[in-house]
């Protein structure tokens, strides 16, 4: 919700100039009090804005023509803010808009380029957010892996009682033992994995057979379980792919007990992580491109793989929460960053790319007071200036994309001073 303040001057003479500040050495004459307006602006447009005075007016005739109403600011497209002035409607209609007493004080083209909205924001370079393993089940540790090591499937991740807890591929974690007669997509997920390691004689489904059994059986046998053709709870670890060893909690020797942590792992490919702002959520997208600067200056490019929520809850009875954007880059050309174990980076998001668009400075727009936006086309030549409706779209470094009657390149519009 932006919050926009009015300041009205009502009653004022059809001299006045109407599109822009009035002569610094001539003060607008009134005749009527000066009041002060505040409404909130809900919608990214100016609102109708009708003075007490002139309510107060009941009947009375309205004067032919625009004049300048108030001075708005809006949030715009990507959080820019927009200061423009408000001016009513002409009462006659004419096409075009009414023409302005006066030329602006200063000038600027309408000019044809290729927009874009995009943001550089600091990113860590690493292998993206860590996960904990924690111990299943009850006992010593009795092996732990080095940090840095990779661990892929059918792999040993760590050692509880001198019996090995292996590493699986799967997005559903391993949450209850598994045995003849159990269904769900769990036990597919296990099946797969058993296939991928080499073993057969069962069906990949979601449920648990005699067949699947006996492939557990044998897989047990291998890496040293009892071979009792159930797959207890804590034995094997589902992970989406390969994984890295981030840092390792436990202690060799130490005993632990069920969701005791034992390490972190992370993905074992190069990413970047990046902390935004919720107001900048629009920037991460699933699978948009990114481009990533490097210390070195060398740019490579990037995907979004993941965007989550992050609260954080503070520290002390007293503070208060706070909640960013967590965004994960992954690098498709994984080389490029084969010099750098950990390093802070730039990363580049692209919000929005307009080409080939007509674009004006930001602070041309006038807001109109029964909403939207327009530009005064000034006639150099002529020496006079008229009021253009347009419509808007992207903003991004300090200009925005509009269109309109009479709008082309090379149109000269009005500048505040």
């Amino acid at each position: 919700m932006t919050r926009v303040t009015v300041r009205e001057q009502t009653d004022q003479p059809d001299r006045t100039r109407e599109s822009g500040p009035t002569d610094s050495n001539k003060p607008a004459e009134t005749t009527g009090p000066a009041e002060t307006i505040e409404t909130t602006e809900t919608t990214g447009t100016a609102e109708t804005v009708e003075s007490a005075g002139s309510r107060r007016r009941g009947g009375r005739g309205r004067r032919r023509g625009w004049r300048v109403a108030a001075a708005v600011t809006v949030v715009a497209a990507g959080g820019a803010a927009v200061t423009a002035a408000v001016l009513g409607t002409a009462d006659d209609g004419e096409a075009g808009g009414p023409t302005a007493g006066a030329l602006p004080p200063n000038t600027a083209e309408v000019t044809r380029q290729t927009l874009t909205d995009a943001r550089t924001v600091d990113g860590d370079l690493g292998y993206g957010p860590s996960t904990t393993a924690v111990s299943r089940v009850p006992g010593t540790v009795t092996a732990l892996p080095d940090t840095g090591a990779d661990v892929t499937r059918g792999q040993e991740l760590f050692r509880v009682d001198d019996q090995p807890v292996t590493l699986l591929y799967g997005t559903t974690p391993a949450y209850r033992p598994l045995r003849a007669g159990t269904e769900g997509q769990d036990v597919r997920q296990l099946e797969e994995n058993l296939a991928a390691l080499g073993y057969s004689g069962f069906t990949v489904d979601d449920s648990y057979t005699g067949d699947t059994a006996s492939a557990v059986a044998r897989w047990q046998r291998d890496v040293g379980l009892p071979e009792t053709g159930r797959v207890e709870l804590g034995r094997v670890v589902f992970a989406p792919d390969a994984v890295r060893v981030d840092s390792v909690t436990a202690a060799l020797g130490a005993p632990v007990g069920p969701g005791a942590p034992v390490l972190s792992y992370t993905g074992t490919a190069k990413a970047v992580t990046v902390e935004l702002e919720t107001s900048d959520q629009r920037l991460a997208t699933n699978g948009a491109e990114v481009t990533v600067t490097l210390p070195d200056g060398a740019r490579t490019p990037g995907r979004i793989d993941d965007v989550s929520t992050r609260i954080d809850p503070g520290s002390g009875p007293d503070a208060d929460p706070t909640t960013t954007v967590e965004v994960v880059v992954g690098l498709p050309e994984q080389r490029a960053a084969d010099a750098y174990a950990l390093a802070s980076v730039d990363v580049t998001f692209t919000a929005g790319r307009r080409p080939d668009v007509l674009t004006v400075p930001v602070a041309a727009l006038l807001a109109l007071r029964e909403g939207g936006f327009g530009v005064e086309v000034v006639d150099e030549a002529a020496g006079t200036s008229r009021y253009v409706a347009v419509t808007t779209g992207l903003f991004a470094d300090g200009r925005v994309e509009i269109s309109g009657p009479g709008i082309a390149a090379g149109v000269t519009v009005g500048m505040p001073a």
